[in-house]
């Protein structure tokens, strides 16, 4: 079939409402997509997209044709993992996008050993605090930390991370240790928001079944945590923040832990996330397990 590149680079298109996310996928330029997706409504005698300058769009025919392709090439995907499965070999590119501080404190410094375990596997990381959609990313995986949402996601639990509440020595020499939640003013709680939605993240703590949850209200907010932290450092309240990164500051003294006791409800599942519609590649298989390997407390 001569015209299988144009069927994938259609395909690629529909999944990323997009010419140049596609594009970035099969290592092609946006012109080359467009032609591929001309030459295969020339071929075909009908129209698959609707395009404008804002927008893209399947036509019918188009939505049609794609679940069939996707279909069809998930089958063939199936096909070859199951060749390179029966070899033991993760090959090709894994691209896989993570968190930024997870990344750069847990993943990174371990990749050359990674990658050293998969000679015939290169790795092509991104890392944001937003959540990305990872088909139309062109992503095979991700790294997620939180509970998860997004239905159209498989996922494979590879820890469990503990939050802690800290502030700097200064800061609780002045307005106290708290004793239970309830003596946690939110005004002195840093506020975590959410990419895009801004939506403010809540503190839960639970101890002995006995729940209190806080709505941090402090004039400073932030949406990735490192900033958060480097702001309680500098004294500008509580905050709280996965176990890595903190563990630094707490054991140099710049950061001390508060309500300890009240941490069962301080616990976040991270997981590797991949599209439902691929298959768990040899590739992603090992990826999951390296993951897995670099968090000795999960279960």
């Amino acid at each position: 079939m001569n015209n299988f590149s144009d069927i994938v680079a259609f395909v690629r298109v529909a999944e990323a409402h997009s010419f140049v996310a596609a594009a970035q996928t099969l290592g092609m330029s946006p012109s080359a997509i467009s032609k591929a997706i001309t030459r295969l409504e020339e071929r075909l005698g009908a129209r698959l997209l609707n395009r404008t300058t804002r927008s893209l769009s399947l036509t019918d025919v188009g939505q049609n044709f794609y679940e069939s392709c996707r279909v069809a090439l998930g089958q063939l995907d199936q096909a070859e993992s199951e060749v390179t499965e029966s070899r033991g070999t993760a090959r090709g590119v894994l691209r896989v996008d993570v968190p930024i501080s997870l990344g750069r404190r847990i993943l990174v410094p371990a990749l050359p050993r990674f990658i050293a375990q998969h000679p015939d596997l290169s790795v092509q990381m991104t890392m944001n605090d937003r959540v990305v959609d990872l088909v139309q990313e062109g992503m095979d995986a991700g790294l997620r930390v939180g509970n998860l949402s997004d239905s159209s996601l498989i996922a494979r639990r590879v820890a469990q991370l503990r939050g802690l509440t800290c502030a700097s020595p200064e800061f609780i020499e002045r307005y106290g240790a708290p004793n239970d939640p309830t003596e946690l003013s939110p005004e002195h709680c840093i506020v975590m928001f959410k990419l895009g939605s801004h939506q403010v993240r809540e503190w839960l703590f639970r101890k002995n079944g006995v729940e209190h949850k806080i709505v941090p209200a402090a004039r400073l907010s932030f949406s990735d945590p490192e900033s958060a932290v480097a702001a309680a450092v500098s004294g500008a309240g509580f905050v709280r923040a996965l176990d890595f990164t903190v563990e630094a500051q707490i054991a140099s003294g710049l950061l001390k832990p508060v309500l300890t006791d009240w941490n069962e409800g301080a616990w976040w599942p991270v997981s590797v996330v991949y599209p439902q519609h691929r298959q768990p590649t040899a590739k992603i298989k090992a990826f999951i397990e390296f993951a897995s390997g670099l968090f000795p407390q999960a279960h």
